[in-house]
């Protein structure tokens, strides 16, 4: 059968460009033992510009001339294995084309009873997984702690936002811009939020622990990087935890990006700052799946959404949306249905 795909062709440099991939059309045969899911929803994500370098990281570039991947959902079409049967509803990693031939062991049939196919890719997904592994394997959150998280309004930062209030935690969140400031607080439940835009980071931040009456940080949630990391550290209390989850600030930078200056302020306040890849902890999925899975079923945490391209022509588009941030609240996901 026919089927469409998203190559990269050449390697971006800076921000990337329409022209650095092509829609391709390609035939779609089933191997050996092979099922055919046809794709329904894709997830873009920020460590997706990584993988089009050619640089060092800790997962493979993508290659040249090849589909891309990525997390999506799919519907089984064609199957001779009774433990997938046709109609299961799967995730996985298979993305940037219209159908995938995979074998058993590279999907995993999801519940959708009470939830969205896609809360599979983010509360449920590696989106939620992230947010949890960050908060309580290398932060160890502790209830009623005060947490910042930068870039509180994507997919990863939301999320972390919202399993910190569950904890009873006051919750700081930088946006960016006024809109998604106003909404971390009215649907995710910040204590209170701030638009990075608006002043010095290190100013807002100190404003935005005035507001809510709290001496300083306890954990921080990095998803940016830079002005923001050296703020945060500024502003740690005591034997206060920083989780490096991501650094949005430099993914399309083409010269270094200054570090934090204040180094020296971790010796003195005994803070513990870790970097974690998700995938490191996947022998604690269930647990997270456990936890989380009632949480969202019971509306206490939301997974939050937004489509920015809907077929495969606008899934590179709709990856460039994601990157500029101004439109994308919570998960990035393009829609591969009709």
């Amino acid at each position: 059968m026919r089927n469409r795909e998203v190559h990269l062709v050449r390697r971006p440099v800076g921000t990337p460009v329409p022209d650095d991939v092509d829609v391709v059309t390609c035939d779609l045969v089933l191997g050996a033992d092979q099922l055919l899911v046809r794709n329904t929803a894709m997830s873009v994500e920020p460590y997706m510009r990584g993988r089009m370098s050619e640089a060092a990281s800790y997962v493979e570039p993508y290659a040249l001339g090849e589909a891309m991947t990525g997390h999506a959902t799919g519907v089984v079409e064609r199957s001779d294995d009774p433990a997938v049967p046709v109609g299961s509803v799967v995730v996985h990693q298979q993305g940037w084309r219209e159908y995938a031939a995979l074998a058993p062991q590279d999907l995993e049939v999801v519940d959708v009873e009470g939830l969205k196919a896609t809360d599979h890719l983010g509360a449920l997904g590696q989106t939620g997984f992230t947010a949890w592994v960050g908060l309580h394997a290398i932060a160890g959150l502790r209830d009623g702690e005060t947490v910042f998280v930068s870039s509180a309004a994507g997919g990863v930062g939301a999320i972390a936002g919202q399993l910190a209030k569950a904890r009873g935690c006051t919750t700081i969140g930088s946006c960016g811009s006024q809109d998604k400031a106003k909404r971390v607080v009215a649907d995710f439940g910040f204590d209170t939020a701030f638009d990075y835009h608006d002043g010095s980071v290190r100013d807002l931040l100190a404003g935005a622990l005035a507001e809510v009456d709290r001496p300083g940080l306890d954990v921080y949630f990095d998803n940016v990087g830079a002005e923001h990391l050296e703020a945060a550290i500024r502003a740690m209390r005591d034997n206060g935890r920083i989780a490096l989850c991501g650094a949005i600030a430099v993914y399309n930078a083409t010269e270094p990006v200054p570090g934090p200056r204040n180094l020296l302020l971790m010796i003195w306040r005994r803070l513990r700052m870790e970097g974690f890849i998700v995938g490191d902890h996947d022998g604690r999925r269930q647990e997270f799946l456990d936890e989380m899975t009632g949480l969202v079923r019971s509306g206490a945490v939301v997974s939050p959404e937004t489509y920015v391209g809907h077929g495969i022509d606008e899934a590179f588009s709709g990856f460039l949306t994601l990157l500029d941030g101004r439109a994308v609240t919570g998960k990035a996901l393009v829609s591969l249905e009709d």
